[in-house]
């Protein structure tokens, strides 16, 4: 996980953490840059001219100081190290899918109930025993085994770690 401020290459990426201070997350808050959500560098920073991003439907001149206090990741990275199993991640923390595991059959059921690469995931609910595990996927949601939960690889947003 990089900074805005880091890059050197324009692309797609999501943002994973909003650091700094109060004030200044309550403000991205407002315009919607949050854990999650995607954003499009057009031009990286160099010295200290600031940089241009466009983030739902419109284009943005960022600051380098505002920039630096956001963490993203590629959009369409390999599964890092810091991916960890869906089953694993606490009540109310959300994280994007970063890889499928399991048999083919198993990865297109969970790739059409809308679980993709990138997809923002959220652990709603846990039942009393653990087992199922209710999600928020795209606005909707999906109950799963845990079993199933475990062959879905996610990055946590929102930690930095």
């Amino acid at each position: 996980m990089q900074t805005l401020t880091q890059l050197r290459q324009t692309g797609d990426y999501i943002i994973m953490a909003v650091l700094g201070r109060e004030r200044l997350t309550k403000h991205l808050a407002e315009l919607g840059m949050l854990p999650g959500k995607r954003l499009t560098v057009i031009q990286t920073s160099s010295g200290n001219t600031g940089m241009l991003v466009y983030f739902q439907g419109q284009r943005l001149a960022m600051s380098d100081e505002i920039a630096e206090q956001i963490a993203v990741r590629p959009f369409n990275a390999e599964a890092s190290e810091d991916a960890v199993p869906l089953s694993a991640l606490k009540l109310h923390r959300s994280g994007i899918v970063a890889k499928l595991a399991g048999q083919p059959a198993l990865r297109h059921r969970l790739m059409d109930m809308g679980l993709t690469k990138g997809t923002l995931v959220k652990v709603y609910n846990v039942a009393p025993l653990g087992d199922p595990i209710e999600l928020v996927v795209r606005g909707y949601k999906l109950s799963l085994r845990k079993a199933e939960a475990a062959q879905i690889l996610v990055e946590e947003v929102g930690a930095i770690g």
